[in-house]
């Protein structure tokens, strides 16, 4: 589903491109109203799509209507997603993560159909988006995707929990590191900063809580939310955050599937870890990038220890 979710960072066009679609396109001659989406929320959609043509308006429906907080400008959200394409008289499943697992995405989505549905939406949601081309990736498509410029996108999208860029760790203070290792420190809503020590980093994965949360320990599987900066031992330089920065000034917090997505380091270093904890991860070679070679575009090499704070921020359960 990242392959969907970078196609939609493509920024907006202007405002103005907004301002044409408040249509919900009722009209008896519009197909696109005719999809129906049923089934339970956060569980894999029957989606019915009829054997015609789309029209070519915009449709927005709620099958399901959520009774949570309502989802924020410049907020992001926890959610499932099943995209498919119309093509003429036909339909196929482009993607989805109701078999994978969820994943964050941004409320100011890149294609301007979706920015207009999600706007106001209610967390508990399920959120049924038919686009057009002018709606969704205009006249080029979008070629990642195998979309063409006459397709047209159902986009079926449960909304499960939202966060906002600077959401940080929750839990009490415990520590701030030191001594042998890194020392972290931090001002509310800010990334926290990481003075690593002038000795030798430890040969072993070093794992340090540094906020305590009191949610639910991470499990194998379980799809987690969290904020991080990551930088390197040797150098002492980020390589790599979620949080607002000079190069990304919007941040936010992203997610994962524990256990099999990210760094050996982070699978083995937050399992059994609470939400709303900050943890330190020192994380050798071996458990890093060292397998992989490194990753010169970061300035990583594969002798290099990395040294990682987390805040997880929430979890959704593989059950």
């Amino acid at each position: 589903m990242r392959r969907i979710a970078a196609a939609l960072l493509v920024p907006l066009a202007a405002c103005a491109v907004l301002a044409g679609c408040g249509s919900s396109g009722s009209s008896a001659a519009n197909s696109n109203a005719a999809v129906k989406v049923t089934g339970t929320f956060n569980k894999t959609p029957n989606v019915t799509i009829p054997a015609e043509k789309a029209s070519t308006n915009l449709a927005i429906s709620t099958p399901i209507k959520g009774t949570g907080a309502t989802l924020k400008s410049g907020d992001a959200t926890l959610a499932n997603v099943a995209v498919y394409k119309w093509s003429g008289t036909t339909h196929t499943l482009v993607d989805t993560t109701f078999t994978s697992g969820p994943q964050m995405i941004p409320a100011q989505m890149g294609l301007p159909g979706l920015a207009t549905a999600l706007k106001g939406a209610k967390m508990g949601s399920r959120i049924v988006a038919v686009l057009p081309p002018k709606y969704g990736y205009g006249k080029t498509g979008e070629s990642q995707l195998q979309i063409t410029g006459s397709d047209t996108l159902v986009w079926v999208i449960d909304l499960l929990q939202q966060y906002s860029a600077t959401q940080t760790a929750s839990g009490s203070q415990v520590s701030h590191g030191g001594g042998s290792l890194p020392t972290v420190t931090a001002k509310a809503g800010q990334a926290p900063v990481i003075s690593v020590p002038k000795n030798s980093p430890p040969s072993k994965l070093s794992v340090t809580t540094l906020i305590k949360g009191t949610g639910p320990t991470l499990a194998k599987g379980d799809t987690v939310v969290a904020q991080y900066v990551g930088s390197i031992w040797r150098t002492g330089k980020v390589f790599g955050t979620t949080w607002p920065s000079a190069s990304t000034a919007s941040g936010a917090p992203f997610s994962f599937q524990l256990g099999g997505q990210v760094l050996t380091g982070w699978n083995e270093g937050l399992t059994g870890v609470t939400v709303g904890s900050r943890v330190m991860l020192v994380i050798p070679p071996a458990l890093g990038y060292g397998p992989e070679g490194g990753q010169a575009s970061a300035g990583i090499k594969k002798t290099d220890t990395l040294v990682f704070v987390i805040d997880v921020l929430g979890v959704q359960s593989a059950s």
